[in-house]
């Protein structure tokens, strides 16, 4: 079986200099409406505003993790969402900012932080986690808000507004699995043990398992964990006993940690196979390093940084006491997708939420230059991509390599809907 319809190798990009897909030549308004109602002073060639605009500022939201199970990739995100900014403009007239909070990966937290900034943003620059997202679908959508999460769960294309960074988590983790067929890293019929997280996130990838698992005649094993369930010994000791041939995980880095660290200690010696969110660099700073060097494999909508290095230079040079991990470049790629958004919003002449969730709908083939995975548009209920990068851990600049560019695999198309 063959992983077919490889895109070409990621184009090497200055996030701080993209070049956005709409060229922009609507002027900006001489006074604001942040308000709520009002258009641009006087001329034809206004445009009309409504939250979140005043003057030539705009501003947006972010609900991210500074504090809990994806702090790391959180402030990884923020990060690199903060430094686009500075250095763009939407329609080379607006400058941005950012309203950053922090949810510490608590929905209800991340609820009542929305409710303090809703009628002072015009649109979500990001929210991190599926749960998050979820629970503040209802006013996100009665808000006609636009919102770029991060996360990647199929649930979250339900939301109008919602732009889904990559492939969904059910088909990233398919082409996973149809990169380790190619390999001779599984077989038709093995036995699989996925550790997922309870959540929409969880339920997502063990989905993408049970896909291929019907396809394949995989034996799956199931356990399910709460986020803050840290020591997998107990899982792990089962799927030794079960003989897994592969360990899936839709969980974060810590679970992974943990799960390496008693495999290694067990002589269970297979595959791990991970959701994008599931690894960090740091963790090739523990105890668990050389094992996850030879025997992890992520499935991941961006590639890494040697497609990337003007994004690594200038992050570091940003940011020169953090330790980058690939959510920097997620953090680059949705910033310059709303960038589109927000430009093409601009060229139409409204920049209220309404004209800006109109801009979104129409979106189609984006191209982030190589940031990440194209991006074939965002229709309810359909994964944004069929694309993703299998990467290793490596002692690399971001902590991985790549293994294998984007691509398509076997299973993709079913699964995406």
């Amino acid at each position: 079986m063959k992983l077919g319809n490889r895109s070409r190798g990621a184009v090497a990009l200055a996030a701080v200099v993209v070049a956005t897909a709409s060229g922009c030549s609507t002027k900006a308004p001489e006074s604001g409406g942040g308000g709520g109602g009002g258009g641009g002073g006087g001329e034809a060639a206004d445009v009309q505003t409504d939250i979140g605009v005043e003057g030539e500022t705009i501003r947006l939201g972010v609900l991210t993790d500074l504090t809990g199970v994806f702090a790391a990739l959180g402030k990884d995100i923020t990060n690199a969402n903060t430094l686009f900014w500075e250095e763009n403009k939407v329609c080379d007239t607006y400058t941005v900012e950012l309203d950053v909070q922090d949810t510490g990966y608590v929905p209800q937290t991340g609820v009542q932080l929305y409710s303090g900034m809703k009628d002072n943003v015009l649109a979500m620059q990001q929210t991190i986690g599926s749960p998050i997202n979820t629970a503040l679908a209802p006013e996100y959508e009665a808000d006609q808000i636009v919102n770029f999460p991060s996360a990647w769960s199929k649930t979250l294309t339900e939301i109008p507004g919602t732009g889904v960074v990559g492939a969904t988590y059910d088909v990233e983790i398919a082409n996973g699995y149809s990169y380790l067929f190619e390999e001779g890293l599984l077989a038709e019929g093995d036995t699989v043990g996925h550790i997922y997280f309870e959540g929409e996130y969880g339920a997502n990838g063990l989905a993408g398992t049970q896909a291929v698992a019907e396809e394949m005649g995989l034996e799956v094993i199931e356990a399910q964990i709460k986020s803050t369930d840290q020591d997998m010994s107990a899982q792990v000791t089962q799927f030794a006993a079960a003989g897994v041939d592969l360990i899936a995980l839709t969980v974060a880095p810590g679970q992974l940690a943990s799960v390496a660290t008693v495999a290694e200690a067990q002589g269970l010696d297979v595959p791990i196979l991970g959701s994008n969110p599931v690894f960090a660099p740091g963790l090739l700073q523990g105890p668990a390093a050389g094992w996850l060097k030879s025997h992890l494999y992520v499935a991941s909508p961006v590639s890494a940084f040697d497609a990337n290095p003007e994004t690594l230079e200038a992050y570091e040079a940003a940011y020169p006491d953090a330790t980058p991990s690939l959510g920097v470049v997620v953090g680059f790629g949705m910033s310059e997708i709303m960038k589109q958004v927000l430009d093409a919003a601009c060229e139409n002449g409204d920049l209220t939420r309404a004209g800006v969730l109109t801009a979104f709908s129409e979106l189609e083939e984006v191209d982030t230059g190589g940031l990440v995975v194209p991006i074939r548009g965002y229709e309810t209920g359909k994964s944004p991509s069929l694309e993703n990068f299998v990467l290793q851990p490596a002692d690399v600049p971001g902590g991985a390599k790549v293994l294998a560019e984007a691509f398509q695999g076997e299973f993709a198309e079913k699964i995406a809907g």
